[in-house]
C-alpha cells in the first residue's frame, strides 16, 4: 500500500521541474490520466544547495530548510498555474513536493503496481549522453509502468535558436 494514498482509485504520477521538458511530460500526464479516469499527481523534488550535508552544516539550518520547502512549493504552484491556469487540469490533482533527488522522489512516489510515472525524455543527440539521469533512474528502479515522453519538437527549435543567439550568427525568420 502506498504511503501517499491509501485509495484504489488509479494514478499518474509526473515529475515537473518547469524545464519544457516536464512541461511536455504534464501535458502527456494529464491526458493519460482524463484517459484512464486517474488522479494526476505532479511531484516537485527538491534538494538543499550543495546537498543535505551542506543543509547540516549551515548555520539555522532547519530556518533555511524551510524557506527551501516554501520555494519548491512554490515553484510547482507556479508552473501548475501557468500550465492549467484557474480551471486546472480537468481531473482530480494531489500536487506533492518531495526532498531528494529526483529519481528516487518519483520512484518512492509511484510506488503502487497500479501507477504510471511520467517522466521527461531528456535532451537529443550528444547532450542525452549527459542528462537522462532521472527517466534511467525511473526505468530502472520503478516497480510500475514508466512513459518517457520525447522532447517537444519545439524545444529543439528554441535551442537551436540559442545556439546561433549565443554564436551570434545571422538567423533567416522567414522558416520561424
Amino acid at each position: 500500500m502506498s504511503r501517499h494514498d491509501a485509495s484504489p482509485t488509479p494514478r499518474v504520477v509526473v515529475g515537473v521541474s518547469g524545464s519544457l521538458g516536464s512541461v511536455t511530460a504534464l501535458r502527456r500526464a494529464t491526458a493519460l490520466a482524463r484517459a484512464l479516469g486517474a488522479e494526476l499527481w505532479p511531484v516537485l523534488a527538491w534538494e538543499p544547495p550543495g546537498g543535505d550535508p551542506a543543509a547540516h552544516r549551515a548555520p539555522a539550518a532547519d530556518l533555511l530548510v524551510e524557506e527551501w520547502q516554501r520555494l519548491a512549493k512554490q515553484r510547482l504552484a507556479s508552473v501548475l498555474d501557468e500550465i492549467f491556469g484557474e480551471d486546472g487540469p480537468g481531473v482530480t490533482m494531489h500536487a506533492v513536493i518531495v526532498r531528494g533527488t529526483p529519481g528516487r522522489a518519483l520512484v518512492a512516489t509511484a510506488d503502487r503496481e497500479d501507477d504510471v510515472l511520467v517522466v521527461g525524455a531528456g535532451r537529443r543527440g550528444l547532450q542525452r549522453a549527459f542528462s537522462g539521469r532521472v527517466t534511467r533512474h525511473c526505468l530502472t528502479h520503478a516497480g510500475c509502468p514508466v512513459l518517457a515522453v520525447p522532447p517537444s519538437p519545439l524545444e529543439s527549435d528554441l535551442v537551436s535558436v540559442h545556439r546561433r543567439n549565443a554564436w551570434h550568427l545571422r538567423m533567416d525568420t522567414r522558416d520561424l
